[in-house]
């Protein structure tokens, strides 16, 4: 065991008083308590994707430029990914489960005018907005629950619910997207997210606590401010390589977020009342699930990323069916979230979650074996590995990330947990993304005799644009056309499954490596603030 793994700060006199009187086992309100967070956590992850189905609709009656339909796409993101760790810090000093109330009934109201935007312009400031609300809920949700579950067992079931609703979310997006929009107008998607935060802001005076640190100081309104910027530049310039390639704009966003970032360390280590403790890092476990986890996102993008193009492009179906085969593999996510915390009870953390690695390693590597000639099982099955096999990891590092803080800062923690998953997922998109991207471009290099410039040089941009002017061209030219464009993303795609593949095999070894200290039946390491020596 490491000694950095004992270094913890004082507890506070509440968790001193639960450590003192043993685990405390929980009832019904608890249990419904959760019920309602992971109903929140599902609309937020959400509201990711059920987007994505209505960007022709969209595109028809807003008419909105190529730039403004790709704000509309991301800002939501960025917003959330930008604000997680400032809205986890806020929670901590006004209340939990009053940031929680805020932002619900603020996603709620700005869900009604998103759904009736009557521009481009409006529904992008929407979309932003719904961002910032969209970044108090994971972070509240998640320290509510360290909060409400002080048994181990218990808290583990728990955690896994709350991964599972954001895979459930994810999944359920393209799918309920697509049904209501083929009876309602595009706005109707965002109506989805009002009927479960209206019952948030009912159930949530009723079963959930509240809780606060007493000796939080101000807001550091300038670390919020830099650590905001830092994220969000860094963010927008992975998402920028991975779409234009590293040009002077992505770089520049991405040298001057990393140059703010380090402003905002020097900070917190000189400030009095830092924004974020920074000895939260001198905890090893604390630091390898932090970066398992990150590296797990990444993983996930080695598949997310294609499968959708994969099921549509090259094999022709429909938005509707492409959403109903990914069904499989939310139900992995959700079957594995929760046998998780019980099959933790009697194996050592790091050995679940190297096994879970391996898993998703070699659900990846199935990708690699897929073709245009209708791979649908094959693609649904491996799916299924890698989301069965990433499950428990999620869950079991949310944990010791959290698990690992001071009760008053497990607010922060949670956000800087949530920040961790944001730039794993934009470190997947920009590097997978961009290999991809170049594969298929190379592979274009020489497209079929006959076709114009205009064309040819739409073709090599997307997959999504070469399928376009293959169907609008004549006889043979275009189905040459498409069979050569599936054939250079399916080179991409099975190349960055393979990059994916070698990394989760990585982690399942660091896992072992560095967390098999930690006994079964505990997420976090003795001698951690939720699990003291005895």
């Amino acid at each position: 065991m490491q000694m950095e793994d004992f270094i913890v700060d004082s507890p506070t006199p509440l968790l001193s008083a639960a450590r003192g009187g043993g685990a405390v086992s929980v009832g019904r309100r608890e249990w419904t308590g959760l019920a309602v967070l992971a109903l929140a956590c599902l609309v937020y992850s959400m509201d990711l994707t059920v987007l994505h189905l209505a960007v022709p609709q969209i595109s028809a009656e807003l008419r909105p430029t190529s730039s403004q339909l790709l704000w509309i796409i991301d800002v939501y993101g960025f917003l959330v990914a930008g604000l997680l760790l400032t809205m986890g810090t806020i929670g901590d000093r006004i209340g939990r489960r009053r940031l929680l109330m805020t932002g619900a009934a603020a996603f709620a109201a700005v869900s009604i005018i998103a759904a009736f935007a009557p521009s481009a312009p409006v529904l992008i400031g929407c979309r932003a907005l719904l961002g910032i609300a969209g970044a108090t809920l994971a972070p509240s949700t998640l320290s509510l629950i360290f909060t409400m579950f002080r048994d181990p067992a218990q808290r583990s079931i728990a955690v896994g619910v709350w991964v599972g609703s954001y895979s459930v979310g994810g999944s359920v997006g393209p799918l309920a997207g697509g049904l209501m929009l083929e009876h309602f107008w595009w706005g109707s998607v965002f109506l989805l997210a009002v009927p479960v935060m209206v019952l948030l802001l009912i159930l949530a005076p009723r079963v959930l606590p509240e809780f606060r640190d007493p000796d939080a100081g101000r807001l550091d309104l300038i670390s919020a401010a830099m650590c905001t910027g830092a994220v969000l530049l860094v963010v927008f310039g992975m998402k920028k390589v991975a779409q234009d390639g590293p040009g002077v704009l992505a770089l520049s966003a991405l040298a001057t977020g990393l140059a703010i970032g380090g402003l905002f360390v020097r900070r917190q280590l000189t400030a009095q009342e830092p924004m974020l403790d920074l000895r939260l890092f001198r905890l090893g476990s604390f630091r390898t699930a932090l970066g398992i986890n990150m590296i797990a996102i990444f993983v996930s993008f080695g598949y997310f990323l294609f499968v959708g193009q994969y099921f549509q492009l090259v094999l022709g179906m429909s938005p509707l069916r492409a959403g109903i085969a990914t069904i499989p593999a939310g139900l992995g996510f959700m079957i594995g979230s929760q046998l998780g915390p019980r099959i933790v009870k009697l194996v050592r953390p790091a050995y679940l979650i190297g096994a879970g690695m391996a898993m998703a390693s070699a659900g990846l590597l199935l990708l690699t074996q897929i073709s245009a000639e209708g791979g649908v099982g094959l693609t649904v099955a491996a799916s299924l590995l890698v989301s069965f096999g990433l499950a428990p990891v999620f869950g079991i590092t949310t944990e010791l990330i959290v698990g690992t803080a001071p009760q008053e800062q497990t607010g922060a923690a949670s956000g800087l947990s949530e920040t961790g998953a944001e730039f794993g997922g934009a470190l997947g998109i920009s590097i997978l993304g961009s290999i991809s991207i170049a594969i298929y471009r190379n592979q274009l290099a020489d497209l079929p005799a006959g076709l114009g410039e205009q064309d040819a040089h739409s073709a090599r941009d997307t997959l999504g644009a070469a399928i376009e002017v293959a169907d609008n061209l004549q006889g043979t030219l275009g189905q040459s056309l498409a069979a050569a464009a599936k054939h250079a993303f399916l080179t991409g795609m099975h190349l960055t499954s393979a990059i994916a593949a070698g990394a989760a095999l990585l982690l399942a070894l660091l896992a072992v490596l560095r967390l098999r200290h930690i006994p079964a039946g505990l997420t976090q390491p003795v001698g951690s603030p939720n699990h003291p020596p005895h």
